[in-house]
């Protein structure tokens, strides 16, 4: 068993660590304010973007359910995995090399998340090597046959895994894997006689993250003697791989996926190829299971939701609207698939279309028979869901006939009253009797019935969103269990302390100490050394931001000019502890009222890390902490000159109540040689207010 990973390893990776880089591969982020960044969290389902990241401080933090940290943390929400496999997947991300205590054992049990990230690799390339064997004859004719190259299948990862019922762990053996490793990784399954390969006599793809790393293979049948009768088999559900939470295709797909606000979801790895290499590049598939919540949750994310100012403009628009396309069949199957999307999201399912080909033609027959332009139309001239699910129910009744018309309305109500949005129920259901041929009253009373039957829960996606503060707790109002979701039971949390009348924290004194423990974390050097130093926990009055000053001295007090940005923050996050983690979290990404000097600094607090046309530079969070411009160090020394202010102002009342009950004397006169010294040392920080006090 490896001992605990050494700190300055840790360090190491912390300093190289790009947040952005790690964080856009799961979010689009946008810019908002000068280096900080907003987009929808990955972490709970929400419409209007309240995850923050600051790139430079090494920061990010969702003001919606209140999840937080630095680039490890974030590693680790999203992977699902303890602190030392995100530091050693961070590690491998950057080609770092770590060292190990073996004094100080590590207790974790199971294999490590990277070895089965190697693993998943090394039997890509097996397989890989295998495609142009002889054996692999009939899966080089399957693909050929599809209008593949050998190109074509370089580019995809397309390989081979041989018959036979151990190649690949040997293969893996060789290398140093155990058979545990191939276990956990879905590679190979436990028989009565050993430990025997999962997939055998197959053409295999990879199933990859945004990433590029290979979480899991999909594999088709080749040989009639194959034991699993299966068309296509999947990597089962490991701690890598979750078939409704990967899509294939999302690897080569993703970028494109934001720059055009852009998914084609296909039913199939030869038509995600297909669709590529005939200029639909936004393709991608699911992987033995139904498009489904959590593959919608993925595809939100990078293509964000659309509005100008508070109007939602959902559907099809000018270069304005996102677009996911899906390209069901217009069989039975097809349209079983298309009514099951129904379930997703209603502000979702308006920016949805589906895309049918003649003949019922998925897009790699079609690009067989007709070309690449024909996959091109095809998506091009994709028709909204709703009208094709609507169309689909009619058209399976002949409406020339009164029996039929009434079919027609049975049929088609329940699938209007399914959808949430009631600015588009009664639309559609207009547009459904032009077809049908009946008065509105008789649609519109099946649809109402059918809807409060199946208890539809309304909604306007064309309606004002209502402000951040709101959403956060009634976002997740139904549906899940509060004391199962963590996200859940903090977004009611945070609801309650919102809607509450009895205490309200919009005043003077909370914002100055707010704004000044927000540049304490931010821009530490900004703040005066010698003036700090005058400060105790009793000039707080906010009790979070006393013991969050607290936090800082438990912490050594203002750090050094050479600490690294991460490390302080690091620093500062572990002598708060889990009450004030939050706290720091969220002030660390706080925007600051700072004026922009170019330099990254300014609004939000003097970040280095911007994006220029979509690169980002260096992170910055493993650099030393940064100078601050002159602006920073004055705000910060208005701010603390305040808070001190107040202090002295708090001891001379005191004194003067105390004095006032004090009978002539000795002790009334100490009292009030105390009271003057106050009242002259209060004087001199007013002028400092407007004076260069620049530390």
């Amino acid at each position: 068993m490896p001992g605990l990973i050494l700190k300055e390893d840790i360090e190491k990776v912390r300093a190289v660590a790009d947040l952005y880089d790690i964080v856009s591969a799961d979010v689009t982020l946008k810019a908002s304010g000068t280096g900080t960044y907003m987009g929808l969290c990955p972490f709970h389902d929400e419409k209007t973007p309240s995850f923050s990241v600051r790139p430079a401080l090494g920061a990010w933090h969702c003001f919606g359910c209140g999840l937080g940290g630095d680039v490890f943390k974030y590693v680790e929400q999203s992977e699902s995995v303890g602190f030392a496999d995100a530091v050693e997947i961070l590690a491998d991300k950057y080609h770092i090399e770590l060292h190990y205590d073996s004094q100080r054992p590590d207790q974790r049990q199971g294999s490590k998340r990277s070895r089965l990230l190697e693993a998943n690799e090394a039997a890509q390339r097996f397989f890989v090597s295998q495609i142009m064997s002889k054996e692999a004859l009939a899966a080089r004719k399957l693909l050929a046959g599809r209008n593949f190259s050998q190109a074509d299948c370089e580019r995809f990862g397309c390989g081979y895994a041989p018959q036979g019922w151990d190649n690949l762990v040997r293969h893996l053996a060789g290398k140093g894997f155990t058979q545990q490793e191939m276990l956990d990784a879905g590679l190979a399954r436990q028989g009565q006689r050993g430990v025997y390969d999962y997939f055998r006599g197959r053409v295999t793809w990879p199933i990859r993250d945004a990433t590029g790393r290979t979480l899991g293979f999909g594999a088709r049948k080749l040989f009639d003697d194959d034991t699993i009768q299966a068309k296509y088999i999947n990597t089962p559900d490991t701690s890598l791989y979750h078939k409704n939470q990967v899509l294939y295709g999302l690897d080569v797909a993703k970028a494109n996926i934001v720059k055009k606000r852009q998914v084609v979801v296909v039913e199939g790895y030869t038509d995600v190829m297909a669709c590529h290499l005939a200029g639909v590049d936004t393709a991608v598939a699911t992987c033995g299971t139904a498009f489904g919540r959590e593959h919608a949750k993925i595809v939100r994310r990078l293509i964000s939701d659309d509005k100008l100012g508070a109007l939602q403009l959902i559907g099809p628009g000018k270069n304005q609207t996102s677009r996911v396309v899906f390209t069901f069949d217009g069989d039975a199957a097809g349209q079983k698939a298309a009514l099951h999307a129904f379930g997703l999201d209603g502000a979702f399912l308006s920016q949805t279309f589906v895309a049918v080909a003649d003949n019922n033609l998925d897009p790699c027959d079609l690009r067989i028979e007709r070309g690449d332009a024909a996959v091109r139309t095809l998506v091009e001239h994709a028709r909204p869901l709703y009208d094709f699910v609507i169309d689909t129910a009619i058209d399976q009744f002949d409406t020339t006939y009164a029996t039929g018309q009434m079919g027609a309305v049975k049929a088609v109500a329940p699938v209007i009253a399914q959808i949430r949005d009631r600015s588009l129920v009664n639309l559609y259901a207009r547009k459904a009797v032009r077809r049908v041929g009946v008065d509105l009253d008789i649609m519109t009373n099946e649809v109402n019935a059918a809807r409060r039957r199946m208890n539809v829960r309304d909604e306007d996606a064309y309606a004002p969103r209502r402000g951040r503060e709101d959403s956060r707790g009634l976002e997740h109002s139904r549906g899940e269990d509060p004391y199962v979701d963590p996200a859940r039971r903090r977004a009611l949390e945070r609801h309650d302390a919102i809607a509450q009348g009895y205490y309200r924290i919009d005043d003077a004194v909370f914002i100055c100490e707010q704004q000044f423990m927000g540049v304490l974390i931010q821009v530490p050097r900004a703040v005066n050394a010698a003036m700090f130093s005058q400060l105790v926990p009793g000039n707080f009055m906010t009790p979070v931001f006393r013991s969050l000053f607290q936090a800082v001295e438990a912490a050594g007090g203002l750090p050094a000019d050479d600490t690294p940005q991460g490390l302080w923050l690091h620093n500062l996050s572990k002598a708060a502890g889990p009450m004030l983690e939050g706290v720091v979290n969220e002030l660390a990404v706080m925007p600051l009222p700072l004026p922009s000097n170019g330099n990254g600094s300014g609004q939000g607090s003097g970040q280095s890390g911007n994006v220029v046309g979509g690169d980002s530079q260096a992170d910055g969070s493993g650099s030393t902490l940064r100078a601050p411009t002159a602006a920073e160090s004055q705000y910060a020394s208005e701010l603390l000159v305040r808070i001190l202010d107040l202090g002295f102002m708090r001891r001379i009342a005191a004194d003067k109540r105390r004095m006032n009950q004090l009978p002539e004397g000795e002790e009334k006169f100490r009292l009030l040689g105390e009271i003057t010294g106050l009242e002259t040392s209060r004087k001199n920080l007013k002028a400092e207010i407007y004076g260069n006090v620049a530390a």
